[in-house]
């Protein structure tokens, strides 16, 4: 009893941290599972068993072949549907070739590809296609047992509990009408999202940069209006900092005076602008050589969030300055290098020599545009990544060779045609994604053997006052589409995965309905930017409000689940 009031008081507090953001999940989830090591809940041969998985060995050796596919002409060659044809037409076909590569390759990587394609084209809004971009890769998710991580970390839990693993194609039918259904929706409500290419930039674009008077400038001893600073296109003057004191609006008859710091909101492009000014010394002046800017989004897990420029020392930490900062449609307001960072803020960095190697990248920011960290390969070479992985998958589905010997293989091909090197793997291996299923297995075995998820099953099936199977399945899956919302989609499935398991068990039914019920509730992150990665990445290079996300993700949800509670009953029954 002592134990399960313990392990209960971890996973409150892990909930909780998880929610506010604390720290990133996967500092979060180790600290659990080491704390129930430290007070003799678990064994610690018991404890390390749970990170050599066979489904998260699987799923680690497939994101680092994803390296390689990424390198491919495959998503290029996906960018010809864009802009051609009416707004429908395009939608259709970029939803359902999205989904369709999703199942099989990283969202998140064709996601990254597809951005910079859609807001370059003429025909269409970008808003109207990046969040349906990015609906469609999570529809496509569903297709298959490597559609996304989710899956995979499900079927972890499932081969460590001693049921049958989750079949490749086993629950296809299912995410073909999901997809079907829901790219059709999409098709429909892209219409009513905005389209805000003719919308003011202070409001669409609100960048926040900052300059400073040197000493020696010209501007000084003239007023803010004859140094011509509130005639600038597309950048406003927003405020004037001297001594301290913060002056905000800024006169336009206030004559500028040595070191004073001045404020500017406005679009990217307009950074230019600031060079016209002899002695006006901008943010991040002193690293800028020429070279190209480059957009960042900040993720979720980024050890940035929290914390403001000067007390990260990003300048040291990533060879990079920030010469602006954007949130959404927020206006920003006090000095640059003071601001917190929040996730999903954008930042515009001049990068040094070292900022492209730095392998902190991927872990830190959800997307960053303005910077191709990998060369296409040739025709021969892309073939060959492409023709392998292929070969790869029909070995498996046919059981002439495991899935893990074969991409262990495939690597090893991909390493000797030089199509991704040792380096990149390195760079690539998602340590982050290993630390939370690890600790999340360690708990998840904790959880049932100290009863506690049994007690969770208890409490779910009282409140549902005797309705029956079905509205227990119900339960089950509305519990992972709100810890999925809230905590981020792995860590969701982490959580719900034992609860799920132990009511099917406390039915005496089959519980392959309720681990679906996990895999399909983990994967519907629709109605918030922040419950998955690729939503993220469009919620600013989309120029979207939250409520955009509700406009479309609701109804997007609602049709998702009532398809979901339907059809897994009639091809999975209890």
């Amino acid at each position: 009893m002592p134990e399960l009031w313990v392990l209960s008081c971890i996973l409150f507090a892990l909930v909780i941290a998880l929610m506010a953001g604390l720290w990133t999940p996967a500092a979060l989830f180790f600290i659990a599972s080491l704390t129930t090591y430290l007070l003799g809940m678990v064994e610690l041969e018991t404890a390390l068993s749970s990170f050599t998985n066979a489904s998260l060995v699987t799923l680690v050796l497939l994101i680092m072949s994803t390296a390689a596919l990424e390198k491919t002409s495959l998503l290029g060659k996906l960018s010809q549907v864009i802009g051609r044809g009416s707004l429908a037409s395009t939608m259709a076909k970029l939803g359902i070739s999205t989904a369709l590569l999703s199942s099989f390759t990283n969202n998140t990587a064709v996601v990254a590809s597809l951005i910079a394609v859609v807001r370059r084209n003429q025909a269409h809004a970008p808003a109207k296609l990046l969040l349906p971009l990015s609906y469609a890769a999570i529809l496509g998710g569903t297709l298959t047992l490597i559609g996304t991580s989710t899956n995979l970390i499900v079927n972890s839990f499932v081969e460590n509990a001693g049921l049958v693993p989750l079949g490749f194609f086993e629950f296809s039918m299912i995410g073909i009408v999901i997809v079907t259904a829901g790219v059709g929706l999409l098709v429909l409500l892209a219409n009513w999202l905005p389209d805000r290419r003719d919308e003011s930039l202070d409001e669409a674009l609100p960048y926040l940069l900052e300059a400073r008077v040197a000493k020696e400038s010209k501007l000084i001893g003239k007023s803010v209006q004859d140094n011509r600073l509130r005639a600038l296109k597309k950048l406003y003057l927003v405020e004037l900092e001297r001594s301290g004191i913060r002056i905000c609006p800024v006169p336009p008859h206030l004559v500028l005076q040595s070191e004073d710091i001045l404020r500017f909101s406005g679009a990217v492009e307009s950074v230019e602008l600031l060079h016209q000014f002899d002695g006006l010394e901008w943010f991040g002046k002193q690293q800028a050589k020429g070279q190209n800017l480059i957009e960042a989004v900040l993720a979720p897990s980024s050890t940035l969030v929290g914390r403001s420029l000067k007390q990260s020392t990003f300048r040291e930490k990533f060879d990079g300055a920030v010469l602006a900062i954007r949130r959404g449609h927020q206006p920003l307001k006090g000095g640059l290098g003071d601001i917190e960072l929040q996730a999903g803020d954008v930042l515009l960095v001049t990068p040094g020599d070292g900022f492209c190697s730095n392998t902190k990248l991927a872990s830190e920011f959800a997307a960053v545009s303005g910077l191709d960290l990998s060369v296409r390969l040739d025709p021969r070479r892309s073939q060959w990544v492409l023709a392998g992985f292929l070969v790869t998958i029909l070995a498996s589905l046919t059981g002439v060779l495991p899935l893990v010997k074969g991409l262990i293989l495939l690597l090893m091909s991909y390493i000797a045609i030089g199509a991704v090197s040792l380096s990149e793997l390195k760079r690539r291996f998602p340590f982050e994604l290993v630390v939370i299923v690890g600790s999340a297995l360690s708990l998840a075995n904790l959880m049932l053997s100290t009863g506690l998820a049994d007690d969770i099953a208890s409490f779910i099936l009282g409140a549902i006052n005797g309705y029956g199977v079905f509205a227990a399945f119900v339960a089950v899956y509305f519990m992972t589409l709100l810890l999925t919302e809230l905590i981020t989609n792995n860590a969701a499935a982490a959580l719900a995965f034992p609860v799920a398991y132990a009511i099917a068990l406390s039915y005496g039914v089959d519980t392959r309905p309720f681990i679906l019920a996990v895999v399909f509730g983990a994967s519907a992150s629709f109605i918030s930017p922040y419950g998955y990665q690729t939503n993220l990445m469009v919620y600013n290079a989309g120029n979207y409000r939250f409520s955009d996300f509700v406009r479309v993700g609701l109804p997007l949800s609602l049709l998702y689940s009532a398809i979901v509670l339907l059809l897994v009953p009639v091809f999975f029954p209890f």
